[in-house]
């Protein structure tokens, strides 16, 4: 299967089968991380017309999953 660009590529799974987002979440307290999400969320959308395109919706929305996973205590 290909690297798909918002599916947890390869790349970035770190030392030990960790996920960047995982070590994030693991570093901040929930409501950093929430707003971590939020602003990367924000970020992919405000560029999404000049560089990514529907990927970069993607990717927001994945953000926005991430922190709606997270309030509700499922994690990812």
């Amino acid at each position: 299967m290909a690297d798909s660009p918002t599916d947890n590529p390869v790349r970035y799974l770190g030392r030990g089968g960790v996920t960047c987002i995982d070590a994030i979440r693991s570093c901040l307290t929930p409501e950093e991380y929430r707003g971590f999400c939020k602003g990367t969320a924000i970020r992919y959308l405000w560029r999404e017309e000049l560089k990514g395109g529907d990927v970069d919706l993607a990717k927001a929305g994945d953000y926005i999953d991430y922190a709606l996973d997270d309030s509700e205590g499922g994690g990812r």
